[in-house]
């Protein structure tokens, strides 16, 4: 009995020593326009389905959106956006809760991701767009084909993250298993992203690729700092239970009728089984491999996914 209320108190004292932390961390200023973004590029923010969201707008010629993953930004696309931006009219945007979009008191479910897309969709207001997302970005695209969305013309989905019940970013690495393996568990979870160290995170981010060298220490850094900003916790907690609603997705695929390529990197998170499962779902879906990809792709072969845009674009 003794020692059971020893572990309480200590327990309690973690929990208090959180909320002191989290409440203590500086929450990050809004940066100046980043060195990769092309000259006429547009960084600002609009208004989508009742959330402000970060976006850029660069280039000029056929429409496509990209569409990052969980816990990244619109920088995920640093490698892609301004090769695309010479034969594209590029847009993108933080999704709700990322980067420094709005992070709304909400569940943060598919629902929430899916209408931030579709709103910006209506905003871009044309019906020839390519859409490019990653992981659950692709998955995003994939449900918008299968409702037939007026202004989708085609998708492209890197690493669509819709499978095993949320549960890929464990395979990742040991750490990745365990941290979000006790995110899902209530009170814990908050614990751990309280103290979210720093050399943890970066961590976790280095088991999203193959090639920890393609990662630019400085946006992995500011990625972490995001995690300042009053409500991130509560939201990325809130995401990270949600992870198993995203295979449920799957089931609208067979209503796809536009052009789509399921693009994967050779050591993605996704088994082989479960990538030919997505592919068979999904009416003349053509589907690639990567070689020595992992999950973020964009980070690591951006050359590859510039190479498959202007391949279905001209398919």
């Amino acid at each position: 009995m003794n020692a059971l209320i020893l572990i309480l108190l200590i327990f309690a004292l973690l929990l208090a020593v959180s909320f002191i932390v989290e409440f203590q961390r500086r929450v990050p200023d809004i940066p100046t326009r980043p060195d990769w973004l092309p000259e006429d590029a547009r960084l600002d923010f609009v208004m989508v389905d009742g959330n402000r969201l970060r976006r850029v707008r660069a280039g000029k010629g056929p429409p496509i959106l990209l569409l990052h993953t969980l816990r990244t930004q619109h920088d995920l696309f640093a490698k892609v956006l301004p090769d695309l931006a010479k034969d594209y009219e590029v847009h993108t945007i933080d999704f709700p809760g990322h980067g420094f979009s709005a992070i709304p008191d909400v569940d943060y479910d598919p629902d929430l991701f899916i209408d931030a897309a579709r709103g910006y969709l209506d905003l871009m207001d044309r019906n020839d767009v390519t859409l490019l997302g990653e992981s659950i970005g692709g998955a995003v695209g994939l449900l918008l084909a299968a409702e037939h969305n007026p202004h989708l013309a085609r998708v492209v989905a890197v690493n669509s993250y819709d499978y095993d019940k949320g549960r890929g970013i464990l395979r990742g690495s040991r750490l990745s298993w365990l941290i979000f393996s006790l995110s899902r568990l209530p009170v814990i979870g908050g614990l751990v992203w309280r103290f979210r160290w720093p050399q943890i995170f970066a961590r976790v981010i280095e088991s999203s690729v193959y090639d920890p060298t393609c990662l630019d220490p400085d946006l992995v850094a500011q990625m972490h700092r995001l995690g300042n900003r009053p409500g991130h916790c509560r939201a990325f907690i809130s995401l990270i239970r949600n992870f198993p609603n995203w295979e449920n997705l799957r089931q609208h695929y067979p209503e796809i009728s536009v052009p789509v390529v399921l693009v994967y990197g050779e050591h993605d998170w996704s088994s082989r089984k479960e990538r030919v499962a997505a592919h068979d779902l999904i009416p003349g879906a053509e589907m690639v491999t990567v070689a020595g990809a992992g999950h973020l792709m964009s980070f690591e072969k951006p050359e590859a996914v510039i190479a498959t845009v202007h391949g279905v674009d001209h398919g």
